[in-house]
C-alpha cells in the first residue's frame, strides 16, 4: 500500500530500515583523506630513516604505504569522485585505514609510537558522517587493534645497538588514553554533526513551507482578481438567461437548457463569492451547525454531475460534535469532493467519524487511484497526473492544473487538520483522502471559553 503523511512537519516517508542506510559520504573525500594520509606516513618514515637515521622495516612501510596509493588509483579509476557511498561501503574503507595504519604501528613500534593518537581518525571521520551504528562498529576495531597493538608490535626505532624499552604502565596508559578519546570524541564529533544535519532540515523545511506560502498567496491574489474580473459578465450572463426564460414558452423543449444556464450562472457566482471571504482563521465562524450538515452542504452541489455520491453515517460515538462553520474548511473539503467526482468510474463515497479526541471526514473514490509515481508529491501545486503514469489525457483535456488538492491541503492544515493521501486495499480500488482535527479545534466552545488555536492545541 502505497501511502504518504502530511502533517505540520512537512511529508514524511517511513523510517530508514536500519542505522547503515540513514547517511552517506562522498568517495571523493575518503580519497582525499587517504592521499593525505599517504603523503604524512611518506614524510613521517622518511624522517625517521633517513633524518634520524632509525633502523625500521623500510620495505614493510614501503608497502603498507604503496597499498594506499594503490588503492586510491584503483577507485578513483573505477568510479566517479562524486559517488555517494552507502554506510556499508564506507565503513569498510574506513575499517582498512584503520587496520593499515595499525599494520604500520606494529612494525614501528605500536603504542610506543606517537603516531599511534591517528588511529581515532577513521572513527572521527565515521562520527561526522556517518549514523551511530556503523560508527560504534568501526570504533570496536580500533580498540581491538589498539589492544593487539599494546601487547604485539616490533621494536620502536631507536639508535643503532641500543633499544627504547617503555616501561608497561605507560603503555597501559596510552591504551586508556586511545580508548576513552575514541568513546569521547566520537560522541562528541557526533553530536556536533547530528546537531548540523537537524539544523539543516529545519531550515529546509522552512523554506518549503514559506514556498508553499508563497504559492497560496499567489493564488489568493488571482482568485480576488478572477472574483472581480468575473463579476460583471457573470451579471450579464445571469440577466441574459433571465430574458430569454421571460420570452420562451412554458413548452418550449429549450426551457430546461435556460434554467440549467442560470443554475450554473448563480453557482458560479456563489463559488467566487466564496474565494473572496476564505479565511484560515478558526475564530471567523459564520454560523455553528453539525459536523454531518456541513459534510452535506459540501456534497450536495455535487450530487448532479451522473456520479453516486453516499454519505456514509458515523456510528453512535458521543455526542455529534458542532463545528465552525469556516469557510476555508468548506472550500477545501468540496475541492477534494470534486476532485473524487472527476475520477470516479461510478462512486464517491465521503464518510464521517469522530470520538472524544479527533474527528475525521474520509473522501474516497472507486476510480483508478493515484499514480504511485506522484503520490509522495500529492499536494504540491501543478501536479496533476492520476491513476497510471501517461493515463492522464482527459483531466488535461479538461482544463486541471492540479491546483485543487494544492489549495485544499494548504487550507486544511492552516485550520490544524492532518491529511492522508492514499490508494484503498484491494479487493477496492480508488483513491482515500482522510482529513483529521484534534476534537477542539473543531468544535465549538461553550460560552465564556476562548476559541483553541491549532498550536495550542497541537
Amino acid at each position: 500500500m502505497n501511502e504518504t503523511r502530511i502533517d505540520d512537519r512537512g511529508p514524511t516517508g517511513p523510517p530508514p530500515q536500519s542505522d547503515f542506510a540513514a547517511r552517506s559520504l562522498r568517495l571523493e573525500t575518503l580519497i582525499r583523506l587517504r592521499w593525505l594520509a599517504v603523503a604524512g606516513q611518506s614524510v613521517a618514515v622518511a624522517a625517521v630513516y633517513f633524518g634520524l637515521g632509525f633502523p625500521l622495516p623500510l620495505v614493510w612501510c614501503i608497502g603498507l604505504i604503496a597499498l594506499s596509493a594503490a588503492l586510491n588509483i584503483g577507485l578513483g579509476v573505477i568510479f566517479p569522485a562524486s559517488l555517494r557511498l552507502g554506510a556499508r561501503p564506507a565503513l569498510l574503507l574506513l575499517s582498512y585505514d584503520a587496520l593499515q595504519l595499525g599494520a604500520l604501528l606494529f612494525v614501528t613500534g605500536g603504542l610506543g609510537n606517537p603516531f599511534a593518537i591517528l588511529l581515532l581518525v577513521p572513527v572521527i571521520v565515521s562520527a561526522t558522517t556517518l549514523a551511530p551504528r556503523p560508527t560504534m562498529l568501526l570504533g570496536a576495531l580500533v580498540v581491538v587493534v589498539a589492544t593487539v597493538l599494546a601487547f604485539a608490535h616490533l621494536p620502536l626505532p631507536w639508535h643503532p645497538g641500543e633499544t627504547l624499552s617503555l616501561p608497561w604502565i605507560y603503555t597501559v596508559g596510552v591504551w586508556v588514553a586511545l580508548v576513552s578519546t575514541c568513546a569521547f570524541t566520537g560522541t562528541y564529533a557526533f553530536r556536533v554533526a547530528e546537531e548540523a544535519r537537524q539544523l539543516a532540515r529545519a531550515l529546509n523545511a522552512t523554506e518549503m513551507v514559506l514556498a508553499r506560502e508563497q504559492h497560496l498567496s499567489a493564488l489568493d491574489g488571482l482568485a480576488a482578481a478572477a472574483a472581480h474580473e468575473l463579476g460583471t459578465p457573470l451579471a450579464t450572463i445571469a440577466l441574459v438567461a433571465r430574458e430569454l426564460e421571460r420570452e420562451m414558452a412554458p413548452d418550449d423543449p429549450r426551457g430546461e437548457d435556460i434554467a440549467l444556464l442560470n443554475s450554473q450562472a448563480q453557482r458560479c457566482r456563489d463559488i467566487l463569492a466564496k474565494l473572496t471571504s476564505l479565511s484560515g482563521e478558526l475564530d471567523q465562524a459564520i454560523a455553528h451547525r453539525p459536523v454531518t450538515h456541513l459534510i452535506e452542504e459540501v456534497v450536495e452541489p455535487y450530487r448532479a454531475f451522473g456520479t453516486e455520491i453516499v454519505v456514509l453515517a458515523p456510528e453512535a460515538n458521543g455526542a455529534e460534535p458542532i463545528g465552525r462553520r469556516n469557510p476555508a474548511i468548506i472550500q477545501a473539503l468540496a475541492n477534494l469532493v470534486e476532485n473524487a467526482v472527476d475520477f470516479a468510474d461510478t462512486r464517491v463515497e465521503v464518510g464521517i467519524a469522530w470520538d472524544a479526541r479527533e474527528v475525521a471526514v474520509t473522501v474516497s473514490d472507486d476510480g483508478r487511484g493515484f499514480s504511485p509515481a506522484i503520490l509522495s508529491r500529492i499536494g504540491e501545486p501543478y501536479v496533476t497526473t492520476r491513476g497510471p503514469a501517461g493515463d492522464d489525457r482527459a483531466h488535461h483535456e479538461a482544463g486541471g492544473l492540479g491546483l485543487g488538492l494544492f489549495i485544499a491541503k494548504t487550507l486544511l492544515e492552516r485550520t490544524g487538520a492532518r491529511l492522508t493521501f492514499r490508494n484503498n486495499e484491494p479487493p477496492k480500488r480508488g483513491a482515500m483522502v482522510r482529513v483529521a482535527w484534534p476534537r477542539v479545534l473543531m468544535e465549538v466552545p461553550a460560552k465564556g471559553e476562548r476559541p483553541p488555536t491549532a498550536a495550542g492545541a497541537a
